[in-house]
């Protein structure tokens, strides 16, 4: 028996064509590629949302500093590690504090609380250099009163439990920590990448939401990760800070790792990113 038309058309509904994956899958119809931000854009400092970004990852990394130092010190002065948080306690207040303050700031300055971030992020044109030295400059600077105001409250233990500064421990060398920290702000810049792609925000609209999550937790598994060897930077305004404030001879000693090492880690991800995963610059135009 011979089916109807309508028949036919419902069964070649009942094996749809397969849908495109990966790259192939984008089309002009849900998603556009956003335009790079100039490099210089003079307009940003006659408005307001500018210079209230800055404000906002002055007060994250503040806070950041802050929290971060403390718990680092809680455990330095614990007589054993079953007495303090360890490791793990200091490695879940910097990926939680991550979380908090990405989730409150990424709707005013892009939540990056990171010099390292903000660099990544210029070099892949998401912000132009005028925002980027902004935001880094606020950065160091709330990272230097947050370790200060640390300091002001607890000056005797401050000094003696090392102010939370960074600095390659011993047993590794110069190389190791430089590694170290290429790699782990590697993870984090990449994640930051992944997290807020604007075309997964296209496709899945719950990704906003839950960005802040995956930045906290890469914080916090390059933190269990390279504790032992640099304490861990990845983030040169949370270095400089603590060496600023601390101002000892050997906080200093090591300074220069915890800024190259973030950098070329965030170049890195940014180049990946851009090249390898999402294939910008092998995309044609209309």
């Amino acid at each position: 028996m011979e089916g109807t038309e309508d028949d036919v058309r419902v069964g070649a509904n009942k094996y749809p064509e397969r849908q495109p994956i990966g790259t192939s899958a984008q089309t002009d119809k849900d998603y556009q590629e956003p335009p790079p931000a100039p490099l210089f854009d003079a307009g940003e400092l006659h408005s307001w949302s500018f210079w209230r970004a800055g404000i906002a990852e002055f007060m994250a990394t503040f806070l950041f500093l802050y929290i971060t130092i403390l718990t680092v010190m809680g455990v330095s002065r614990a007589p054993n590690k079953c007495a303090s948080v360890g490791i793990q306690g200091i490695a879940w207040a910097f990926g939680g504090m991550i979380f908090a303050l990405v989730y409150c700031t990424a709707g005013i300055s892009g939540g990056h609380i990171n010099p390292a971030v903000t660099f990544g992020l210029f070099l892949a044109r998401k912000l132009s250099l005028t925002r980027a030295v902004y935001y880094m400059v606020m950065q160091c600077l709330g990272a230097i009163c947050g370790a200060g105001v640390v300091k002001g409250f607890q000056k005797t233990q401050y000094e003696l439990l090392g102010g939370g500064a960074n600095v390659v421990n011993p047993g590794y060398t110069k190389g190791d920590g430089l590694g170290a920290e290429i790699v782990g702000t590697f993870v984090l810049v990449y994640t930051v990448f992944s997290a807020t792609d604007a075309k997964r925000s296209a496709r899945d609209s719950h990704v906003p939401v839950l960005a802040p999550l995956p930045i906290g937790f890469a914080v916090f598994l390059v933190h269990l990760a390279t504790i032992p060897i640099t304490g861990t930077g990845i983030n040169p305004a949370r270095s400089l800070g603590a060496a600023i404030i601390f101002n000892k001879d050997h906080a200093w000693d090591d300074q220069w790792i915890f800024w190259v090492g973030p950098f070329i880690g965030a170049a890195l991800a940014a180049l990946y990113h851009q090249i390898v995963i999402r294939a910008i610059p092998f995309k044609s135009r209309a």
